[in-house]
């Protein structure tokens, strides 16, 4: 990859994000008004001071998911937009790679995430007083690395769809899965064995561990850098098989 290229890769993507006020309040104001419907559904709950209650729990995991549905579902329709477009064709023809370009996508739509994440954990922590014995910085980079895997499974996916209807079919494929099997419903040594083994294979189960350990430790574990390596390595694979799958146009 050439660096100068990827930094003005990420700077263009970021420009156009910049522009599309749909988009940005899609990552601003959307995670904020979920967060608040959490808080007001676990709001009598009952809770021990000091100590995790529903809501906290909850709400711990949705600062992770909220970058991860929300930048899967934008970047596979942006990148099939720059094919249908003939975009991605033209950009093709200059001395940008496919692995600047989707590398590109990861940082600039990480770096978003990064933002929502601060601002969504900043209404939960000074807002609706969550509760986490770990910093909240932690909290807020594992949120930004869910975005980047969300970024990298919606690019690879986006190869394989021709319409924005069939991106958004791919949802309920690879999100709903991985949203149920998590842990968050139900412990996961509480599934069934062949259950406990797909979920083991998904990466959100280990953003979702990360961020429990930050919620139950007040210092970095090892289990947590576990995870987070292994949410790193499988965004790295994602984005590397889908430049091998990016396809110039959709036909």
């Amino acid at each position: 990859m050439n660096s100068r290229i990827l930094v003005a890769t990420v700077g263009r993507i970021l420009r156009q994000l910049r522009h599309d006020r749909r988009t940005v309040a899609l990552l601003v104001v959307v995670p904020t008004v979920l967060l608040t419907l959490v808080y007001y559904m676990y709001a009598d709950q009952p809770s021990v001071p000091g100590t995790s209650s529903a809501f906290d729990r909850i709400a711990l995991v949705m600062l992770g998911f909220f970058p991860f549905i929300i930048m899967f579902l934008v970047t596979s329709i942006a990148m099939l937009r720059e094919r249908t477009s003939g975009t991605l064709e033209r950009l093709l023809t200059t001395p940008l790679a496919k692995a600047d370009l989707l590398f590109g996508y990861g940082i600039a739509f990480g770096l978003a995430g990064a933002v929502q994440a601060t601002i969504a954990s900043a209404v939960a922590y000074w807002v609706f007083d969550l509760y986490t014995a770990g910093s909240s910085g932690l909290v807020i980079m594992i949120a930004a690395l869910n975005a980047v895997l969300a970024v990298a499974l919606g690019l690879l996916c986006s190869a394989f769809a021709r319409t924005e209807f069939q991106a958004v079919q791919f949802m309920p494929v690879v999100v709903a899965p991985q949203l149920l099997l998590c842990g968050l419903f139900v412990p996961r040594e509480q599934m069934a064995g062949w259950l406990q083994a797909v979920s083991d294979a998904l990466p959100l189960t280990y953003a979702v561990e990360a961020l429990q350990e930050v919620g139950a430790h007040a210092e970095p574990t090892a289990t947590m850098w576990r995870d987070v390596a292994v949410v790193a390595a499988v965004a790295v694979l994602a984005l590397l098989l889908a430049a091998a799958t990016l396809r110039r146009r959709s036909s």
